[in-house]
């Protein structure tokens, strides 16, 4: 019976760091636009509780049948509650007049079945709790269509994928998923007191001194990238793929000018460009935009350069100029007390937009990506 349970958590271990890539992206967009950073706490715990649910999931519907095409099952539903009452009464060779046997209770199919059924739902509730901060009655409710939803996938075999349910539609299993739900509530409740408060978090953050980090930089980027790549390739292929450069460089030029340092992609994480005063220079702007695509546009019109020994030497400082701007990069990756060249010489940075000053309560440490 363990190996019956030991099997789905291995899977869903497995299986683990591929949906946590997929998660990361819109946990990236949510949390910034949210909190205006990434609390480490925070996205600890909502990583552990996508692991939590990729678990519980895979204990409730594994193991599969072997093809689609499966047998018709005797039973589909069991709709009267506390059967599993009976079950234990009828299997047990427990004397309960003894009170002394009870605990072999614990060695018997039927008990450790629907103990399972509360302990699986118990972090469900503690999540609920904790960080999202319900009431016992939403709690109740959630616990309820969490265990409501298992029971209905099951019972349609995964919503029509196999011809036939392949596992049983329980009143019981509801009502035990519940209940652990409850139980979990009711355990957060008593560990809360010695845990971070979730909404106390943000107390004593001040945006306004935040660093904006590389990840939140080169998310923004790849929203604009994707927003743009149709444009330039469109440009690219009618016209020149230069054309099509001078489009992406438009962009990161014009638009941020007009809209006072944003982007798309920078609107939809939180930051924005700055230049020395309030107002960005469209000079600011252009110098910046300037450095940095012209770096990138040397390294495209070098490379088709025929053979020569112009084109040798050509070669060789891009590659000498390629070597200094990562050393220089790398430096800035791990001492954030330096800046970019392009930003260094164009004076201008970035910075979280929104940005509110603290509570006079300090919360936990705070983290940051």
């Amino acid at each position: 019976m363990l190996q019956h349970y030991i099997s789905p958590v291995t899977q869903a271990f497995l299986t683990f760091p591929f949906a946590a890539m997929l998660f990361t992206l819109p946990f990236l967009i949510v949390q910034y636009r949210r909190h205006g950073y990434i609390n480490k706490w925070r996205g600890f715990l909502l990583y552990l509780f996508l692991l939590y649910l990729m678990n519980a999931f895979f204990l409730v519907l594994l193991p599969m049948p072997p093809t689609r095409h499966n047998e018709p099952p005797q039973q589909v539903m069991q709709l009267i509650p506390f059967i599993f009452i009976q079950d234990i009464l009828r299997e047990t060779n427990v004397d309960f007049s003894k009170p002394s046997q009870y605990i072999n209770l614990l060695r018997e199919r039927a008990v450790l079945q629907n103990l399972f059924n509360v302990m699986l739902t118990i972090p469900f509730g503690m999540f609920m709790r904790y960080y999202f901060r319900l009431r016992w009655f939403s709690c109740l409710a959630a616990a309820f269509a969490l265990s409501l939803f298992f029971e209905v996938t099951q019972v349609t075999g995964i919503y029509g994928y196999f011809d036939h349910p392949y596992r049983l539609f329980d009143i019981d299993d509801i009502m035990t998923n519940t209940l652990g739900g409850m139980v979990g509530y009711l355990i957060a409740q008593v560990l809360s007191v010695k845990l971070p408060r979730m909404d106390r978090l943000d107390d004593s953050l001040d945006l306004s001194a935040k660093r904006v980090s590389y990840t939140r930089r080169l998310l923004a980027f790849g929203i604009d990238g994707l927003l743009m790549l149709p444009v330039m390739l469109i440009f690219g292929v009618v016209f020149h793929p230069v054309i099509g450069l001078l489009m992406v460089v438009a962009y990161h030029s014009l638009v941020p000018y007009w809209t006072n340092g944003r982007t798309v992609g920078r609107a939809i994480v939180r930051i924005e460009l700055q230049g020395k005063g309030e107002r960005l220079r469209l000079g600011e702007v252009a110098l910046r935009q300037s450095l940095l695509y012209g770096f990138l546009g040397w390294n495209v019109l070098v490379a088709p350069l025929p053979p020569s020994p112009l084109s040798l030497i050509f070669n060789v400082a891009t590659l000498v100029l390629n070597i200094a701007v990562f050393i220089h990069a790398m430096r800035c990756l791990f001492n954030h007390q330096l800046q970019l060249w392009h930003e260094k010489l164009s004076g201008t940075r970035y910075r979280i937009t929104g940005a509110r000053q603290p509570a006079s309560q300090p919360p936990p440490a705070n983290g940051e990506i």
